[in-house]
């Protein structure tokens, strides 16, 4: 069954969607926002003005997202984006860490970007039809966004022995908040059943690491992943990290930096939490 619009989602699915899109939404909308601190302090000029624009681009996204969580619950973005509690929001603990130097800021937008990548690929084929249509948009400014980052990544890894030994440091220290882009939603096998999400987590966490471990070898980089057998069910390799996932971002636990964050961007509203804009 496909979803037209939000009044077509039948109250036990409301709550699981609600939240698999404020997941979507809090990821773009935190990276977005402390990207957004590199504008006038970027390397050279070239970068103040891409980093301002992908900032821009990724809280647009999010702005979609919270579109569509206030449908269906009965509010307005603005709301949805900044009244809530800490632990309310949904976003991976990669996104929320302070923007660091450039090279932990390049590693970074490689990692998300390779995986939103994979992750809105799915979503192209899912049942709730708003969701697809904001994908279709999304996707068209995300392909220079994941330029952007390639470029980077090969950039610094192949540059001066300074920038390869700060990337392969900033590497290390996010690999598992990286091996955290894909934990469970909540209620996934809820959006399973109902097709909303077309693509359990843990297929699509197989699928980027597909995708990236063949650049890190070739760059050499730091790469805590083995490669296993395949199934006889399959013929594509497995995947098996090394180190633990960084979790709980999805289920509202937070990091240190990301609660300092809330209180800066979430001021103006708890000061007058009925002001429009």
């Amino acid at each position: 069954m496909e979803f037209t619009d939000a009044s077509m989602v039948p109250p036990d699915l409301q709550q699981p969607l609600s939240n698999f899109l404020l997941s979507l939404a809090d990821d773009e909308f935190i990276l977005g926002y402390w990207d957004s601190e590199w504008t006038g302090v970027a390397p050279m000029l070239e970068e103040d003005v891409a980093c301002s624009s992908i900032a821009q681009d990724e809280i647009g996204h999010a702005r979609l997202f919270y579109q569509e969580v206030a449908a269906l619950t009965g509010s307005v973005p603005d709301q949805v984006a900044y009244n809530r509690t800490l632990t309310e929001y949904r976003q991976v603990q990669l996104v929320e860490r302070r923007r660091g130097n450039w090279a932990f800021t390049c590693a970074r937008r490689f990692f998300y970007e390779t995986a939103d990548q994979v992750r809105l690929a799915s979503l192209t084929t899912s049942t709730y039809l708003p969701l697809v249509e904001a994908i279709g948009k999304i996707q068209r400014e995300e392909v220079y966004h994941q330029m952007h980052s390639s470029v980077w990544l090969n950039r610094l890894a192949t540059g001066t022995p300074t920038a390869y030994q700060m990337l392969t440091e900033a590497l290390q220290q996010l690999w598992p908040d990286a091996l955290g882009l894909f934990e469970p939603f909540q209620n996934e096998d809820i959006l399973l059943a109902a097709g909303i999400l077309p693509v359990p987590s843990a297929t699509l966490e197989q699928r980027w690491l597909s995708s990236i471990v063949p650049v890190f070898e070739r760059l050499q980089l730091p790469l805590p992943i083995t490669k296993g057998a395949s199934s006889e069910e399959s013929s594509a390799a497995v995947y098996h990290p090394t180190i633990a996932a960084q979790l709980g971002g999805r289920q509202g636990q937070h990091s240190a930096d990301f609660a300092d964050l809330w209180d800066q961007m979430t001021m103006v509203s708890r000061m007058d939490p009925q002001a429009s804009w």
